[in-house]
């Protein structure tokens, strides 16, 4: 890797000249952009932030964030942070890796019972090599205070210093110790679901999965943000995005050059869920898609796969908006609608009527 933090590595196939060709038949993505969506871009720019393929990942880390972009925003407006009435306490949890912990962050909205509330167990996004906990904090908190239960969101080992897949066995890991702290937490073994985005969505669905085949508690329903869910960089949407912002083509291609060791990582089935024949038994799945995001078609792809092996999907696309919109709802509309129906479908799936 240079100096400037790029990396030039050929270990990936470029797909930039299809890229190229799809802008040609549909033009810049960007000038579909919703309004609200822009502004926060906007203001990301004007903090510094770049683009990640130019960017080592210890730069991107430090970057400013879609955070710090929305507390510019709601300055300008002379607007205050909201109070969501919702309590968050760091912790830690037992990680896959022998005697390690990872931060994890416990949130409480308001009017718990003293026992048996449902239980969300968040991974955030940052495909695999940025992100924590403070990252996608308004996402969590949004869950925990539209659907009512405990969220857990863990902060899961981070490419490239920790490649695939030690994300997924601290995901696995992590779910193993939600199954046996769920009384502890005041929770209800009976209602537990999973959430995360692009790279946790894909960690959420990889738990469901793994639960399934390992015989453990499954998850009552997973909510899945513009997932990543196939190692095909030639989609139509990745051809559409090859200057989208924040992430296109080329940071996809960004993370994966830092996650896996070649691209044959691509075709792993942790990786690859539209690549499998193996997906029935789960939980109902609500997917949430970003319409300027090169992971839709790879989600769209998803769902199809899903229902035809008979698991209850309900699936929505937000055009106009970009990968990291779900958190955004102080100031970009899509986003509560997104929220709403997101918490719609995790509140129905935690009725008493559907526990076992």
């Amino acid at each position: 890797m240079s100096d400037s933090g790029q990396d030039h590595s050929n270990s990936l196939p470029p797909s930039d000249s299809i890229g190229r060709l799809a802008e040609l038949i549909s033009g810049d993505p960007m000038g579909r952009i919703d309004a609200d969506m822009k502004h926060v871009l906007d203001r990301l720019t004007e903090l510094g932030a770049r683009s990640l393929e130019h960017l080592s990942p210890q730069q991107a880390r430090q970057q400013p964030q879609v955070g710090e972009a929305v507390a510019a925003i709601l300055g300008q407006q002379s607007r205050e942070w909201p109070n969501d009435g919702v309590t968050a306490e760091d912790s830690a949890i037992l990680g896959a890796a022998a005697e390690s912990q990872l931060p994890a962050r416990i949130y409480r909205p308001a009017g718990l019972l003293s026992r048996l509330n449902p239980m969300v167990l968040y991974f955030h996004g940052g495909g695999f090599v940025t992100g924590d906990l403070d990252s996608h904090d308004a996402s969590a908190r949004a869950i925990a205070r539209r659907t009512g239960a405990i969220v857990v969101s863990v902060a899961y080992r981070l490419a490239p210093e920790h490649k695939f897949p030690a994300a997924h066995d601290d995901a696995v890991a992590a779910w193993r110790w939600l199954i046996n702290a769920a009384n502890d937490l005041a929770g209800d073994p009976k209602r537990l679901a999973v959430a995360g985005e692009d790279a946790g969505g894909n960690l959420a669905l990889h738990v469901s999965l793994t639960a399934r085949d390992r015989g453990q508690t499954q998850p009552v329903h997973q909510l899945l943000i513009h997932p990543i869910a196939g190692g095909d960089l030639a989609t139509p949407s990745y051809g559409e995005m090859l200057r989208a912002r924040p992430i296109g083509l080329p940071a996809m291609r960004w993370h994966y050059r830092h996650l896996l060791d070649d691209q044959d990582g691509l075709k792993d089935s942790r990786i690859d869920f539209v690549g499998r024949d193996d997906l029935a038994g789960l939980a109902p799945v609500t997917l949430i898609q970003a319409g300027l995001d090169p992971l839709r078609s790879e989600g769209e792809t998803l769902a199809v796969a899903l229902e035809r092996a008979g698991v209850a999907v309900s699936s929505w696309t937000y055009e106009g908006v970009t990968q990291g919109f779900f958190g955004l709802g102080l100031v970009v509309t899509k986003a509560l609608f997104a929220q709403s129906d997101a918490a719609d479908a995790l509140s129905k799936a935690f009725a008493p009527s559907r526990r076992g």
